[in-house]
């Protein structure tokens, strides 16, 4: 059977060769004898595994020594109440809510002391990035949280807030190895791979070292702290060993691609093609403010639901999987990371024009 091209938000595609990769170590991983699977997270051959996958994504990140690289589980959503649990030290924080996913982590800091909405998008169905020059940053707040590419709403911020010296804690789950990042801008960087990077199960979290410390919230479980994590070079109790290692092997095709500048400008190229038609298109529209749009997750409509179920329905039996909306906002969305080939969008594009002309009374 041929692949589809697959534009799911998450999990989502891989590239082609990293799977044909572990397709053939699937049974005898380098002369081990066994799959990376049936592993031991102790043994040496995965210590290289584990070991290599850091090296290489703080190669690609370039990312300072004094930031720890943890390979955690539980997804981003953890994450939500792991932050405020090390990092409230003063027990305020405050968030910047741009689409669901930082509404969701702002609402589980309230748990754990005083969470501020010092911005939101939410009056305009999160279609646009607010403007983060000069917010009210909490003199007291512990860090300034963010989502930094919106997956449902296709929102991405192109300049970082002003956080007044404040710790800036990002959840980049949809963006991640997208394009460069300086990485001493943050605080914490943190995203759950299954989008960019790896198979679900992951959450890769890069934190300074100054914001792990014994101190946290009386009650944080064990398995919560970072400190533990750090101390333990994210082999405390057993990782999701094999997600792992396939996050590896796409640190490994993002080298070979030239990194995150040749990969960004890859990225940029593919969305142009689909933006640039949704910008003259006379049935489909983009959904979001244009100087904020994402360029792994593209949101368009036609304007009528029942098209948009039609159009949703003749695409899947095209070999276009995965393009319906977010349950919470219908239309279509489709994701184009990384891993999707510029191909995949053009192929799309062509599908969406022979749509528009055989559904449009011209």
């Amino acid at each position: 059977m041929s692949r589809v091209y697959n534009f799911s938000a998450g999990p989502a595609v891989l590239p082609e060769e990293v799977l044909r990769e572990a397709a053939e170590e699937m049974l005898d991983y380098k002369g081990t004898g066994m799959s990376v699977m049936e592993m031991s997270h102790r043994s040496k051959a995965y210590e290289t595994i584990i070991k290599e996958a850091e090296a290489d994504l703080r190669e690609l990140m370039n990312i300072p020594d004094n930031y720890k690289v943890l390979f955690l589980q539980g997804g981003a959503s953890q994450q939500f109440a792991m932050i405020p649990m090390n990092l409230m030290k003063n027990k305020v924080a405050d968030y910047i809510v741009t689409g669901q996913w930082a509404k969701k982590a702002y609402q589980e800091a309230c748990l754990y002391g005083k969470a501020n909405k010092i911005a939101s998008s939410e009056d305009e169905t999160f279609s646009y990035i607010p403007d983060c020059s000069d917010l009210p940053i909490s003199e007291d707040a512990d860090y300034v949280y963010i989502c930094e590419n919106n997956t449902i709403y296709g929102t991405k911020y192109k300049t970082l807030p002003n956080t007044k010296g404040k710790t800036l804690v990002s959840d980049v789950s949809s963006c991640f190895l997208s394009e460069p990042v300086d990485v001493t801008k943050y605080g914490v960087i943190y995203g759950g791979v299954q989008k960019n990077i790896g198979p679900a199960g992951v959450v890769i979290v890069i934190i300074r070292e100054d914001l792990i410390t014994e101190d946290v919230l009386p009650g944080t479980p064990t398995m919560l702290k970072y400190k533990i994590h750090a101390d333990n070079d994210s082999l405390y109790n057993t990782p999701p060993a094999y997600g792992i290692y396939i996050c590896g092997k796409v640190f490994k095709w993002l080298k070979k691609q030239g990194g995150l500048e040749a990969i960004k400008e890859y990225n940029e190229k593919k969305a142009k093609v689909l933006y640039d038609f949704l910008d003259e298109s006379k049935l489909f529209k983009g959904t979001v403010r244009k100087e904020d749009r994402s360029l792994m997750n593209v949101p368009f409509v036609t304007g009528d639901a029942d098209l948009d179920a039609k159009f949703v329905k003749e695409a899947k039996a095209a070999g276009f999987e995965n393009l319906k909306g977010h349950r919470s906002v219908g239309g279509m969305r489709a994701s184009i990371y990384n891993a999707m080939p510029i191909e995949g969008v053009e192929k799309l594009v062509e599908f969406m024009k022979k749509f528009e002309e055989e559904n449009t009374n011209v």
